[in-house]
């Protein structure tokens, strides 16, 4: 079986695109075509129905799909442990962050390793944390920088590098800067979607305190969620990180959940030397 025929194969079957897979390995959609047909050819099996252009799996395919990603996996996991044994910190290095994370925490010590380490060929990929932590657990990326879930995935090995405290913010001039106890039921919210690692941990904090906004808008950045407050269009929960002359904290002490931000590594495959040194390069806690 050839492994990049199967390589091929998982593209597709986690994009569900061919247009997409060929992306996803840089290659033309005719040639992931090919090689997607000459593994059904060497199976004998269809792997995939298209019909217009939706991409589904067959029986077969989905049958198939576990038993490649573990096929992948161990195959990684030998090359790895094999190239660990010159010490050597070379060769490609695959990043999950998340927006917020990659702009504000890891500037400088993506500074500092590329610096250190010049012979690591980094690869950067900017995801919402949920979808980083799968990459992880897909094998798709050698390590995570994002926020942490709550309850990770058993298979999920995760370390917090950053307390992330989120503070109620408004605009300067929104309507709840001059009430002696700010009624947030009564105003929009402006938060990250339902379902985020973010969300949930916002959510509860806003139930232990009996608070239902009246509406909420949803976008998956915080850069976006500031500007929306600043100019007016509701309240939210944001790091500190992100305050400015344009927002203002309210006075609500109880309402300060914390984030934890850090790495996320799959607990069973054996680190590179370029992702073991990126570890080693965070700080601790703090």
């Amino acid at each position: 079986m050839d492994l990049d025929n199967l390589n091929t194969f998982l593209a597709v079957a986690e994009t569900r695109s061919f247009s997409l897979a060929a992306e996803r390995l840089h290659l033309t959609q005719p040639a992931v075509s090919k090689r997607v047909a000459a593994l059904e050819g060497d199976l004998g099996q269809r792997l995939f129905d298209r019909i217009g252009r939706q991409v589904s799996l067959t029986e077969a395919g989905r049958v198939l799909l576990p038993q490649a990603r573990r096929i992948l996996a161990d195959l990684d996991d030998a090359r790895r442990t094999l190239e660990n044994l010159s010490h050597q910190v070379a060769g490609p290095l695959w990043l999950a962050t998340s927006h917020h994370v990659g702009l504000h925490r890891l500037p400088p010590i993506l500074k500092a390793f590329t610096r250190h380490w010049p012979d690591v060929d980094l690869h950067i990929r900017f995801m919402e944390s949920e979808e980083a932590c799968r990459a992880v657990g897909h094998g798709d990326v050698d390590l995570a920088v994002v926020t942490l879930p709550v309850e990770p995935e058993a298979h999920l090995e995760i370390r917090t590098v950053w307390a992330d405290p989120l503070v109620p913010v408004v605009a300067s001039d929104h309507p709840l800067v001059v009430q002696a106890r700010p009624d947030l039921n009564a105003h929009d919210a402006i938060l990250p979607p339902a379902g985020t690692f973010t969300r949930g941990l916002i959510d509860t904090a806003l139930a232990e305190h009996g608070i239902r906004p009246r509406h909420i808008l949803e976008t998956p950045y915080l850069e976006t969620i500031r500007m929306l407050v600043s100019i007016g269009l509701g309240w939210s929960l944001l790091p500190e990180t992100l305050l400015d002359a344009s927002i203002q904290a309210l006075p609500l002490p109880g309402l300060r959940p914390v984030r934890r931000l850090g790495s996320v590594v799959h607990h069973e495959r054996t680190l590179s030397n370029a992702a073991g040194a990126m570890l080693a390069m965070l700080p601790g806690p703090g």
